[in-house]
């Protein structure tokens, strides 16, 4: 029989993101992705989504390079957060504890296998909105602000890793984390592996990092409510002169609708929305094939070489910015 699932770990709640270009990067998720600015503290801004029950879902800071700061996740109890602490200890990988970022309560830190850092906490403050963001819907925690492309929320994290099938088991197995998708090669190798702590498609992705780093990040994703709103999106970041890197079209692996472009300070980041659901105790991994894995994604769009190529932070140790030209530039001739 399977062990019995850890359902200690409830959703994450909020990311942060490092930039090289603090005010660029600020402006970017404001007035493009039409988040609100909830608090300033030091060298970092904290920012949410108009549909975020927590006061911010992004913790922007300014850093020598870009990159992923932490993945915070909340726990279901402080009974759970205690028991997420103890295993996660006898691995070694644990860190500590600290006060508390704005917004929640003390926090345990810890680094998955590949080295990326995360924080687990259960006391967490809920969002009281001010006067002109107050909603007349009693269930919606922030009058929609249409501004930019209006994300609702942060969706997932998608990190890089050395050993996929390491951090995999590290998630599944001390985390509580549901494998949903992967994608295995002919040789045995885990690819990609897709995890969520819920009924959606993916919450926590590793994928292969082909440059041989660690602890790097692939992107950030924000979930709006409709592909329409992804299309809206990407008129908005062409006139904005954004680099697109991927335009919108659906993924096989989960189903979901993208939109990929890199903010200022050359972190990718995602639009999202679509995805499936899953409500099956019992459901099985969806295995993908190297072959499948290469034909691109769902509508036979190919994926561009960049998306496999590019993390931050770059391994040069410098800070790049954005792998490729504003999509709205022309191309100077030859």
């Amino acid at each position: 029989m399977s062990a019995e699932p850890i359902h200690d770990l409830a959703h994450i709640a909020h990311a942060e993101l490092l930039t090289p270009s603090p005010d660029e990067s600020l402006r970017f998720f404001v007035d493009l992705f039409g988040m609100e600015i909830e608090h300033q503290e030091s060298q970092s801004v904290f920012l949410r989504g108009w549909g975020e029950y927590q006061p911010y879902g992004l913790k922007l800071t300014e850093s020598e390079l870009p990159g992923l700061g932490h993945t915070a996740i909340r726990t279901w109890s402080p009974e759970a957060l205690g028991r997420r602490v103890s295993a996660i200890e006898q691995t070694g990988l644990g860190i500590g504890w600290n006060d508390g970022d704005h917004g929640h309560g003390s926090a345990y830190t810890f680094k998955d296998p590949d080295g990326h850092p995360f924080e687990i906490f259960y006391e967490q403050e809920r969002y009281v909105p001010p006067e002109h963001l107050r909603p007349r819907l009693r269930n919606v925690p922030q009058r929609h602000v249409d501004r930019g492309a209006s994300v609702k929320r942060i969706d997932h994290v998608n990190v890089l890793a050395r050993d996929v099938a390491a951090n995999r088991r590290f998630a599944t197995e001390q985390l509580g984390y549901r494998l949903y998708e992967q994608v295995v090669n002919d040789d045995g190798t885990e690819q990609g592996a897709w995890m969520s702590l819920s009924i959606a498609a993916h919450e926590l992705i590793y994928t292969a990092d082909h440059a041989g780093g660690r602890g790097r990040l692939h992107h950030l994703a924000w979930f709006v409510d409709t592909r329409e709103e992804i299309l809206r999106a990407a008129d908005l970041f062409l006139d904005a002169d954004v680099p697109i890197e991927a335009a919108p079209s659906k993924h096989a692996v989960a189903q979901g609708m993208f939109l990929y472009v890199y903010e200022p300070g050359g972190n990718r980041v995602e639009v999202t929305t679509g995805t499936h659901f899953i409500f099956d105790p019992a459901y099985e991994p969806v295995v993908w094939t190297q072959a499948e894995r290469a034909r691109g994604q769902a509508w036979g769009v190919k994926t561009i070489e960049t998306f496999h190529t590019y993390g931050t932070p770059d391994l040069s140790g410098n800070p790049p910015g954005p792998p490729i030209p504003p999509t709205s530039r022309i191309p100077t001739p030859a």
